[in-house]
């Protein structure tokens, strides 16, 4: 697995299959898992300690990355970034502010959602989406695989509008066929410089037993983004290309770190 490979250029990053039980925290970072238990500690000591080695191909000295209010990193100056973890799989991503204005990954198993976080996270349109791509590709958990990329527009989205972004409000249009995904925003952004586009393109990968996705708008991406419509329409028909709300509650799952 390598995340390098959904992300653009300008953006740095490195990954673990395994915890490093030496990895040192800044005393910033201890004090945000004081209280955690074992496992917490060392899933954020490694996905830091990735971020460190990100942070170093940029020519970043080594730097705390505390957790903020909402439990997202808080980067250095200058610096954008995302972190993700799962079982199995560490993984962060930088880049020097102005090359792109966010970052957003995620990392999941490659196995299917409970029933009930499937009808929880996604719309009625990607459920239809979701069947008929597991009808084409069986080898791939679809429903997962939109609930991370839901998690990947969501980091890129916070550290941008520090406002929560509700699972319905990213609707995700898949194409099997070149790996990028993309997510229709039904939520309205500042209108400024660096701001959320009303939509965003992505990156995704299957291997190893993992689903990784990547957003990081304003990059230079190493591959082509296809027309949004047609994405929609190629996955769930014309007449279900309108991307609407579902009303859905805030979750309680959402993965940050």
């Amino acid at each position: 697995m390598t995340i390098e490979a959904v992300l653009p250029a300008e953006v740095m990053s490195a990954e673990t299959t395994t915890d490093d039980p030496i990895a040192v925290l800044f005393p910033e970072e201890e004090a945000c898992v004081s209280g955690a238990v074992d496992k917490r500690r060392r899933e954020y000591a490694t996905v830091r300690q990735c971020a460190r080695r990100a942070l170093a191909a940029l020519g970043m000295p080594p730097a705390p990355i505390p957790s903020g209010t909402g439990r997202d990193p808080l980067w250095p100056p200058g610096i954008v970034g995302s972190m993700t973890h799962c079982d199995g799989y560490r993984a962060a991503a930088v880049a020097r502010a102005g090359t792109v204005h966010a970052i957003g990954i995620d990392a999941e198993p490659n196995d299917p959602l409970p029933n009930d976080v499937v009808r929880a996270v996604l719309t009625a349109s990607e459920r239809v989406a979701v069947r008929e791509l597991a009808d084409a590709e069986p080898g791939v958990s679809w429903d997962r695989l939109l609930f991370s990329a839901k998690e990947a527009v969501y980091k890129a989205w916070y550290p941008i509008m520090h406002t929560w972004l509700g699972f319905e409000d990213a609707e995700i249009g898949v194409h099997r066929s070149d790996g990028s995904f993309i997510a229709k925003l039904t939520v309205p952004g500042p209108d400024a410089a660096g701001s959320p586009p009303a939509t965003l393109s992505g990156r995704w990968l299957a291997a190893d037993g993992l689903l990784v996705t990547a957003v990081a708008p304003g990059g230079q991406p190493r591959w082509v983004v296809p027309d949004v419509a047609s994405a929609v329409r190629e996955l769930v028909g014309e007449e279900s290309a309108t991307f609407n709300r579902s009303g859905i509650k805030k979750p309680a799952w959402r993965n940050v770190l």
